[in-house]
């Protein structure tokens, strides 16, 4: 779906670097296909030598030459991109957005007729396992967003969701590693305690995570149903499954995502 198309994004920071690194890892495009533009001219020059691309410090110069233009940039500066870009923008140009907070409406408000669609992604697309959430514009087709599925597949899995859902997708898998890593350090702490060596807790705690995610996504089987199988009658984890609902850790994880997620909408409404 890739071959003949020209892809650019304006805004060369993280999440463009990691899109870049996952779709020519998947070999999706050839890096003749891929122009970046960014203000700062070092940035420019380290994803030039890295990916062998193309960059350009002109955002309307990404435009004339791309089919999928992806907004990379911070939601405080989006409003000024659009103004610069606006102009140049076609009707079949797909314009992709990964700016949190920014509706498809307040795009569309100044791209007529365009087909936008708005991604959330989240940090460990760095690493090819992120999971990506994509709103569909009402200029959307199915031959725009499928390419765009495939850019993201590259870095992770996709889910497409409604509009109204982006809140609770930031609430949940946005800032959800945050929640991750928590744990993570927690169980590390946890370790320590009872006289594992800091680097081997780390490890354990990090991989037992992964692994058990890992048979969630593969097994398709609901989380509690995969809890039961790991905890015998009397056993070490019910013990410890005991102690974590004492304490109230499910209850404060469904808090923490409420809380995000009402965040999102408050800042959504700036």
């Amino acid at each position: 779906m890739l071959t003949n198309k020209q892809l650019g994004f304006i805004g060369g920071g993280a999440m463009a670097e990691s899109i870049i690194r996952g779709i020519l890892h998947a070999e999706l495009v050839m890096p003749s296909q891929i122009m970046v533009n960014d203000i700062s001219r070092e940035r420019l020059a380290y994803l030039s030598s890295t990916f062998a691309i193309a960059t350009t410090p002109d955002s309307q110069e990404i435009i004339k030459q791309s089919d999928i233009v992806f907004l990379t940039v911070k939601p405080q500066v989006i409003a000024n991109v659009i103004d610069t870009i606006a102009p140049l923008v076609t009707k079949t140009t797909i314009v992709v957005s990964v700016a949190a907070g920014v509706t498809i409406a307040a795009l569309q408000s100044k791209l007529a007729e365009v087909p936008i669609i708005r991604v959330m992604p989240n940090t460990p697309v760095a690493v090819g396992e992120g999971i990506s959430a994509m709103a569909l514009g009402k200029y959307t087709t199915k031959a725009a967003s499928d390419p765009v599925a495939e850019v993201f597949a590259s870095v992770g899995r996709v889910v497409t969701v409604s509009e109204d859902s982006m809140d609770a997708v930031t609430g949940l898998s946005g800032s959800g590693p945050a929640y991750a890593f928590v744990l993570i350090d927690a169980l590390a702490d946890a370790g320590v305690r009872v006289g594992l060596a800091r680097q081997t807790s780390i490890l354990l705690a990090a991989q037992t995570l992964m692994g058990a995610a890992k048979m969630v996504l593969e097994t398709n089987e609901h989380p509690a149903k995969l809890r039961d199988m790991v905890t015998s009658p009397g056993g070490t984890t019910i013990a410890g499954v005991h102690v974590l609902e004492q304490k109230g850790v499910r209850a404060a994880l469904i808090d923490a995502v409420v809380a995000a997620t009402e965040r999102s909408r408050e800042m959504g409404k700036r």
